[in-house]
């Protein structure tokens, strides 16, 4: 076989594979007319927006630019690591993230387990619809809510604690309180909503092995312990890695709106640092800089728990 002829066959096989392409296009156009809007927003919102990451090597001015501005290599990453304030920030931070995985994390799998044991479906739609109420409800107003409940002036604990003749506690400025009252705040929130995936995930197990299982006289405890939490344990653990990569976004507007001088020792983190710094102070770069720390930190334990999982004998994410 000479030359020519390996060319002309690798010519055809090229044109057989963008002719199979652009025949499945037209077949399924409307599935990727309907994947375009999805498709627009992380290009425009995600993948763009991550040139921006350059001015943490720099020091950067609005008037010069991108290109005009002076590079300066690792400067703002040595100014952040030697700064006391790293360790602060850091710390603040990491306890938030494992409260939310200790005290959060398992609750919608518990109530999804609640909800899937439920059998009048009237009930069944009408808790879910309850407990989705509170995702949409803006951080704004939840903040408004606990300062109703929490305030020292005329809140309803203070009030119920002075009834019965103890006295008042500032939940509001205290720094004992105010990781609870964090943490609190994210499970009354997100639980119902986090039960949708493990719900769908439950919804695909074979009713024939709770059947089975009957049969073979186990109970309603022991179908949940070798039948339904089998099935969703894939599931559990993509979310879990997925939960871990955002390990250190302790959420912005959450822990702005809720932090005061009275807190900050243990209420200020990495999200709301950059706030004060690169837009308050007008630290662009700096700013930067540690929004980028973050973001490595957070695709290496993505990494490390991927291949934990996968060692383990799960599929992981990819």
């Amino acid at each position: 076989m000479n030359l020519e002829t390996v060319k002309t066959i690798k010519q055809s096989q090229t044109f057989t594979t963008s002719s199979t392409f652009v025949r499945r296009l037209k077949r399924q156009r409307w599935f990727y007319l309907m994947l375009l809007p999805g498709l627009l927003y992380f290009l425009i919102y995600k993948y763009i927006p991550m040139w921006g990451v350059l001015i943490a090597f720099q020091d950067y001015q609005p008037f010069q630019g991108f290109f005009g501005s002076k590079w300066v290599g690792l400067k703002h990453f040595e100014t952040f690591f030697k700064d006391d304030a790293f360790w602060v920030l850091f710390r603040n931070t990491f306890i938030l993230a494992v409260y939310n995985i200790l005290f959060f994390f398992p609750l919608p799998i518990l109530v999804a387990l609640m909800l899937n044991e439920i059998r009048q479906e009237m009930f069944k739609r009408f808790v879910q619809t309850l407990i989705y109420i509170p995702h949409f409800v803006s951080w704004v107003v939840v903040v408004g809510i606990s300062f109703l409940f929490f305030s020292s002036e005329g809140g309803i604990v203070n009030t119920m604690l002075t009834s019965v003749g103890k006295e008042p506690v500032n939940f509001l400025l205290s720094k004992d309180w105010f990781r609870t009252i964090i943490t609190s705040q994210v499970i009354w929130k997100e639980t119902g909503w986090g039960t949708i995936i493990f719900l769908a995930a439950l919804a695909g197990v074979d009713p024939q092995l709770y059947e089975a299982a009957r049969i073979d006289g186990a109970n309603r405890w022991r179908q949940m312990w070798h039948i339904t939490l089998p099935a969703i344990r894939s599931t559990i653990i993509i979310l879990l890695i997925l939960r871990i990569g955002s390990f250190l976004d302790s959420g912005f507007e959450q822990i702005f709106l809720m932090v005061n001088p009275m807190n900050r020792e243990v209420g200020e983190v990495f999200d709301t640092y950059v706030y004060s710094t690169g837009i308050s102070q007008g630290k662009f770069s700096y700013s930067t800089a540690v929004g980028m720390f973050k973001s490595i930190v957070g695709l290496i334990l993505v990494v490390l728990a991927n291949r934990l999982a996968k060692r383990f004998g799960e599929d992981g994410i990819y």
